[in-house]
This record gives C-alpha cells, structure tokens and sequence, in this order.
C-alpha cells in the first residue's frame, strides 16, 4: 500500500489518529523555528516548486505523512534530495513554514538512519560535507572526481574536457586550498556537533 493510499485510507480519522511525535521530532531538529505544524496543507509549496515533476510526494503530502507518522516512508522519500533550496516555497507559503529547512534535517535523517531509495545524493552531500570540513571548503576537482568514480564511472572521460576547460578558465584547481584560519571553523563544526548531540 503506498503512502498516499495509507492516508487516503485514513480519511477524515486521520486528525483522530494522528501522532505527532515525528512531527515534532522533526520540527526540533530543524535550525530555526521551522514553523511546520503550522502547515495548513495549501498546497502552495508544490505549486511554486520548479523540481516538484520529480518528488514522489509534494512537500504537503510529506507533512501529512509525517503528521501521520509515516517515519520510514518519510526518510525513503526522494522529496528531501529534490529539493533545490531556492526558498520559492517559503516565500509563497502563508504560514511561513522553513521547507527546505525541513528538507535538510529529513536529508540528515535518512543518512543516518540508512534510509534512501538512492545513495547517488546521500553520497555526494557526504563527500561534500567532508571536504568543507577537512579544507573549509568545497574542492571541485575532487569532489567531481569522487562522485563519478563512485557512481557514474562511464561518464567520467566524457566530462575530461569540460574539466580541462575549468582549469584554463582558473575555474577549478587541480589540488586543494584550505581556507585560513581553519582552527576556528574546526571548532565552530565540533561545537556545532557537540550542540546536536545534546539536542
């Protein structure tokens, strides 16, 4: 049964029924005030998203779901990874719900419960992640190269002379720089996680 049918199902209960334990779960773990039980289920988040052809389920359909709480439904949901953060959502939205807020904390759930369809986006944002953390920032080269190898190794050659070009372009190095200061942003990240692991 799939969740949309699981909630159709659930009809006019499902404010009975409902537990918002993930609800609430989620809305903590989100930076900020997220907003999301404020959600009235508009619809407009959908309708102003340019990547919504491509989710399994619209953001309003995932708060229902997690009104429901449809946990594992929710993690193995594509919507999170879909998301372009381009804040066209919130900027629509009446209640000024944090979407892509939200997305990131469901992102960082999935990951770490294991909980993804595809491990193509999961992979990428962990190797993004770890090369801001070891150089405080993103080294193209060889994150490209990383995710490529990983999971379209095919490719690779055929991206060999756009590569080239970046780098005559000074658009892209061939090895890493570390930013300054890297002893400060190295704490920031350790108290950043220190904080999350007393949330």
């Amino acid at each position: 049964m799939t969740p949309t049918e699981v909630l159709e199902q659930k009809g006019a209960g499902l404010r009975k029924q409902e537990d918002l334990t993930l609800l609430h779960e989620v809305s903590v773990a989100t930076a900020g005030v997220s907003h999301l039980e404020m959600c009235i289920q508009c619809g407009t988040c959908g309708g102003s998203c340019p990547s919504a052809a491509d989710m399994d389920h619209t953001p309003r359909m995932l708060f229902a779901m997690l009104r429901a709480g449809m946990r594992d439904e929710v993690l193995r949901s594509n919507t999170p990874w879909i998301c372009v953060s381009c804040y066209h959502c919130v900027v629509r939205c009446p209640q000024i719900v944090h979407i892509p807020d939200v997305m990131y904390t469901l992102k960082g759930m999935a990951i770490k419960a294991k909980l993804y369809k595809d491990s193509t986006a999961p992979h990428f944002s962990q190797t993004f992640v770890g090369m801001v953390e070891t150089f405080g920032r993103s080294f193209e080269l060889g994150l490209a190269t990383r995710h490529y190898l990983q999971h379209y190794p095919l490719r690779l050659p055929g991206m060999a002379i756009m590569g080239l070009g970046l780098m005559t372009k000074s658009r892209m190095t061939i090895l890493p720089k570390q930013i300054k200061h890297m002893d400060q942003l190295k704490a920031i990240l350790n108290k950043a996680k220190t904080l999350e692991l007393t949330a």
